[in-house]
């Protein structure tokens, strides 16, 4: 398929195998390309549309803000900011809040706070324990902490200080605790893994283990947080309280907007330590507050489990029929497994069948709806899903 495009594509980096498809209009469940062709969207930016493609209540808040004022620097309070800071710790175990543009930066503060606070408390203690398949951002740093097979080798060297275990196994991380040892870091669901959760009793585990060594314990909830499993945040799931949180995609509705909460017996930042140039600007916080008092809203998050069970039940049941793998995840983060290495095949297929769907491993697909999808929604994306995988060979006798 040619460029849908009157302008050229060549000035933008390749960073990615992106097809000739380009969109130019969003509404709810749906992009629509410069074709007129219209998709059933369950990749909503990688989790970040939380209410779907340029939700009204979104697009309001944007409108009010850019006309009031935009950013007077982070030197400065703003109103949106304070708002959304106290949303987000009136809805969590957290004090204090830090606001960035993105899920990496919100990780990169956790990497420096915890460090700091080894300074003040642990001798100088820097290393964070991370786990293999784990993912936490593109910097230098984030790409040190995560355990993506093969980023140890992209922009080597690597930031040192990021021991590696597997997940749901806490004898391998009581065996990395050391003297230098100042944080355990995780997902509560390894998104890019192929949506792999903590176990409970893992989770709960690494709580119990951080108390006994005087560790921090710090969930990277960017992909996890702001209700994408059905909760607002996924550790209320796991009876556990972090020390240290981050947020991202979904906080902003679509917007560039993370955050970086923590108590306030570990928020340890002396002025000048941390900060950037459009850290809690206005107009990301003011949609930032719309999507969080929309995700609060009575009711809301109820409905997202139940779609959630919905779609899961759907899965399991072509799981079934086309004698799949296992449906994993929680809420609206899930994955099928396909039991062979055609899902970026079906990718392709689905996308030209009007489906939008993400492949985060060869044999596995992950879903992730807007919070707000509907059960006929559901239904057409089930129906489309069951076309594309017997036209991959799935279920074949």
């Amino acid at each position: 398929m040619p460029n849908q495009s009157a302008l050229p594509i060549d000035s933008l980096m390749p960073i990615t195998h992106r097809p000739d498809t380009v969109f130019v209009r969003g509404e709810g469940a749906y992009l629509y390309d410069g074709l007129g062709n219209r998709y059933l969207d369950w990749v909503q930016g990688w989790a970040v549309n939380c209410l779907g493609h340029s939700p009204a209540v979104i697009a309001k808040a944007l409108a009010r803000q850019a006309s009031t004022l935009i950013n007077p620097s982070p030197a400065f309070y703003s109103e949106p900011a304070l708002e959304l800071a106290n949303l987000l710790t009136g809805a969590s175990c957290f004090d204090h809040v830090f606001f960035g543009s993105s899920g990496a930066e919100a990780n990169e503060g956790a990497i420096k706070l915890a460090r700091k606070w080894g300074q003040l408390h642990k001798n100088g203690a820097f290393e964070i324990i991370t786990f293999r398949n784990g993912f936490h951002g593109r910097t230098l740093a984030t790409m040190s902490l995560s355990g993506k097979p093969g980023w140890d080798r992209i922009f080597a060297p690597q930031v040192p200080g990021f021991p590696k275990a597997d997940l749901n196994d806490l004898d391998q991380v009581r065996a990395l605790i050391g003297s230098n040892t100042v944080a355990v870091m995780l997902e509560p669901i390894q998104g890019e893994a192929g949506v792999i959760p903590a176990d409970v009793a893992f989770l709960q585990g690494l709580r119990a283990l951080c108390d006994e060594h005087n560790l921090l314990l710090i969930v990277d909830e960017v992909q996890t947080g702001c209700g994408r499993t059905g909760t607002m945040f996924a550790y209320q799931q796991y009876d556990v309280e972090p020390d240290i949180m981050t947020l991202g995609k979904g906080i902003g509705g679509g917007v560039p907007l993370s955050a970086l909460l923590a108590k306030k017996s570990v928020s340890c930042f002396a002025p000048g330590d941390q900060g950037g140039t459009f850290c809690g600007n206005p107009l990301c916080c003011a949609a930032g507050v719309a999507a969080v008092e929309s995700l609060l809203a009575d009711g809301f998050l109820d409905r997202t489990r139940s779609i959630g069970a919905m779609l899961a039940a759907g899965l399991e049941s072509l799981s079934r029929e086309l004698s799949l793998g296992e449906v994993r995840g929680r809420g609206l983060l899930l994955a099928l497994e396909l039991g062979a290495d055609v899902a970026p095949r079906a990718v392709e297929v689905a996308r030209e069948q009007g489906l939008l769907i993400n492949a985060p491993r060869p044999h596995c697909l992950r879903f992730m709806p807007a919070l707000n999808t509907t059960a006929d929604e559901v239904r057409e994306g089930l129906a489309n899903l069951r076309n594309v995988l017997k036209f991959c060979g799935l279920g074949a006798l």
